[in-house]
């Protein structure tokens, strides 16, 4: 079927690169309003208490405070009259913007928590309406309008909005800093393994028609359903890196059946007969890894299932529609465009000296180092699997977290505000803990129950419709009926602990153990009450998603090679594997090894982020699986005994997978150059586990356990070989 196909193409190349020209132009029109379409949050589930608190305090009361300007006067304390003048305009400018609904500021309302201490600076809250997407750009007018000097003051920017404005910008920066590495750097890399500056540009034509692909369909998501912004950077990465590596897997192929003698149509044909079979099934690999993530309530983890499965399958039908149409087209010109390289470089990028990646000149290096390792398979694969047991170590002692503004650099405005808040305000007034009842509550019980707040180790103050309380005494003519409705009450507890702190997280289960007012419910919400729900939540779903990763996985690769053994040690491999990237990620990130190299601040690992890294990884794992097995499959399909097919599949594919392997890394470092810390965790990890993967697993693991294995490596049950024979893909 797949010959067939590779055939029609061949014969209608021009037809089909017309099309796909016109297709390019509109995914290019479709794709520039992506950005204006993608979202900030995501990344708490709509359906936890904490969620749903959020929509009762927005149903009873207009909503939370968003916004945090911190004013610092010039000279003086924020006493001063001339100071105090334009803190008051400031407030009532602000006040004023169509948008805005309250505005709590300490120059109108001269609460103590709003002054820091000696009077240095002074905070001016606000809330800012409208829907996800709606706020966000208002509040980015809003930060852009205000934010700077204004007088005698100079204004910071900060809490909830400030924090997306600086992220959303860092994001967009990045994105463009790593494009202009890996772009580049990709081009040469491809030059020195090709030899041919036009075999070169064939996958990076094919990664580019991923990006177009990747932002048109963004555009299209983010009009029916809630997409993160952050999948811009993430999947345009996936897309421009397995648009590379599956462009460079059939282009070598290609230029392998020219080499041995096939007619051009003939070539194109059995290029996608065999590499685009292997294709295929890397995609489905890859996209069955992803489509666990739409399991999790987050939107943040479930646009990536979307986005992401559409990403691999864009980039795939790149590969398998263009690309063999260019080839077609261009023939023995493939090798056109010849690069001199100086005779070392040709011997390490090739095995017949002459410069070019052909899959049929075997690797000298790649099938000695099988070799070896199959004849001494314990005595080298021990200390591999030692070794990356040693790197998973650190997760023995790994915490997770939620994104706040310690994701960005010191510098940033949030960072700073959020530093002042810390340590020279006496109450963390910017992220409070707030509780809403699900009921109408008396004055007295009202008054008890703040009370019993107020009385919590580590609270500083709480504020209700009864009164501000402090340690059970309420200040005298603090009483706030804006706390009050007929259906509900609505209680602030300030505390002077950092919101995402494990003793933040304990007081918001020690108030949600609390009986409420009188006979009423009570729902917590606020940054700290959220991560406890994000942490539960994404806990609940951990072992389906799994499962689920773990079944579609077995299933492919059954498919692939007909064994249920090779498809079991595949995910053994690959998990060790990632156990070990995430050890190294938190010895990085959360231990804060490299911190000063990198410019991160060390925090908790993302746990939706670890999530995210963990479905891509794993199914990039499963691509270099499948790479690597279709030459060792086709060998053994022969009648070579898997003590020889494994070392020559290896050297015929080893050399592939690497250099596919290394510019995907380099797709992916790039990202190391961001200045949001878990976009960097996110590169850097996605980075070294394909180098892990590609170096100790596929060299070393994998002909070690196939060496083990022996004939039962290829072995399943006689229905389930019935079952395979009848439904599996095979090569025409």
């Amino acid at each position: 079927m797949l010959y067939r196909y590779g055939a029609f193409v061949a014969r209608r190349a021009r037809l089909l690169l017309a099309l796909a020209a016109l297709l390019m132009v509109g995914a290019a029109v479709l794709g520039a309003g992506a950005f204006g379409k993608l979202r900030n949050g995501g990344f708490e589930d709509p359906a936890s208490p904490s969620s749903r608190a959020e929509q009762l305090i927005e149903s009873e009361f207009g909503g939370r405070l968003n916004l945090v300007l911190m004013v610092t006067p010039t000279a003086g304390t924020v006493d001063d009259p001339a100071v105090r003048a334009d803190g008051v305009a400031l407030s009532e400018a602000l006040a004023a913007e169509p948008y805005v609904s309250e505005v709590v500021s300490y120059f109108t309302t001269p609460a103590p928590a709003l002054r820091s201490e000696g009077g240095t600076d002074a905070l001016v809250l606000a809330r800012v309406e409208g829907d996800e997407m709606e706020i966000r750009d208002r509040a980015d007018a809003i930060i852009e309008r205000y934010s700077g000097q204004r007088g005698s003051l100079t204004v910071l920017a900060g809490g909830e909005q400030g924090v997306y404005h600086e992220v959303n910008g860092a994001v967009t920066r990045s994105l463009a800093i790593a494009e202009g590495i890996a772009v580049p750097l990709t081009l040469l890399l491809l030059v020195i393994a090709f030899g041919s500056v036009v075999a070169a540009l064939l996958p990076l034509a094919v990664g580019g028609v991923a990006i177009l692909g990747t932002f048109a369909e963004l555009a299209v998501l983010g009009s029916v359903t809630e997409v993160s912004i952050f999948s811009i950077n993430l999947t345009t990465a996936l897309g421009l890196g397995l648009g590379i590596d599956y462009a460079l897997f059939m282009v070598n192929r290609f230029r392998e059946q020219l080499a041995a003698g096939d007619t051009v149509p003939e070539a194109v044909a059995r290029t996608v007969a065999t590499a685009g079979r292997t294709v295929i099934y890397t995609a489905v690999a890859v996209m069955a890894a992803l489509a666990a993530l739409l399991v999790f309530p987050l939107y943040f983890l479930r646009s990536f299932g979307y986005a992401g499965i559409g990403v691999v399958a864009i980039a795939a039908l790149g590969a398998l529609v263009l690309l063999p149409a260019l080839l077609a087209v261009l023939g023995h010109r493939v090798n056109a465009g010849r690069v001199r390289l100086p005779r070392r470089l040709r011997r390490a990028t090739s095995g017949d000296g002459t410069g070019r990646l052909t899959q049929g000149a075997p690797s000298p290096f790649w099938g000695r180092l099988a070799g070896r390792v199959m004849r001494r398979p314990a005595l080298i694969g021990l200390p591999v699997v030692a070794l990356l047991l040693l790197a998973a170590s650190p997760l023995l002692g790994v915490s997770f977290g939620s994104p706040d503004q310690d994701v960005l650099r010191e510098t940033t405005a949030s960072r700073q505000v959020a530093a002042a808040l810390a340590d020279r305000f006496a109450g963390h007034a910017d992220t409070p803990i707030e509780i809403v009842t699900t009921g109408p509550a008396g004055p007295e019980e009202v008054a008890q129950f703040a009370r019993t707040l107020s009385q919590l180790p580590d609270v500083a103050h709480v504020s209700s419709s009864a009164g501000t309380y402090v340690d059970g005494f309420a200040a005298p003519g603090s009483a706030d009926p804006t706390l009050a409705t007929p259906d509900a009450q609505r209680f602030t507890v300030v505390t002077d602990l950092a919101a995402t702190s494990d003793a933040a997280q304990d007081l918001v289960r020690t108030i949600r153990d609390l009986p409420g007012p009188g006979n009423t419910g009570f729902l917590v919400t606020g940054a700290s009450a959220a991560l406890v729900d994000t942490k539960q939540s994404i806990a609940d779903r951990l072992p389906l998603a799994a499962g689920l990763v773990l079944l579609t996985t077995l299933i492919v690769l059954f498919l692939f090679t007909g064994s249920v053994v090779q498809a079991i040690r595949a995910i053994l491999m690959n998990g060790l594997s990632l156990a070990g990237t995430l050890g190294i990620l938190t010895w990085i990130f959360q231990e804060g090894h490299l911190a000063s190299v990198l410019g991160f601040t060390p925090r908790p690992m993302d746990m939706s982020m670890t999530v995210l890294l963990f479905c891509i990884a794993f199914g990039l794992s499963m691509d270099y699986e499948v790479f690597v097995l279709s030459r060792i499959k086709e060998l053994h399909d022969t009648g070579l005994p898997t003590a020889q097919a494994v070392p020559d599949g290896l050297a015929r594919s080893g050399r592939i997978v690497s250099t596919a392997a290394g510019l995907l890394a380099v797709t992916f470092f790039a990202f190391g150059t961001s200045t949001v810390s878990f976009l960097q965790m996110f590169g850097l990890g996605a980075g070294l586990a394909i180098l892990i993967d590609a170096s100790l697993v596929r060299g070393v693991l994998v002909p070690a356990s196939m060496r083990l294995l022996g004939r039962a490596a290829w072995w399943s049950p006689a229905p389930l070989r019935r079952v395979h024979a009848r439904v599996a893909l095979e090569e025409g």
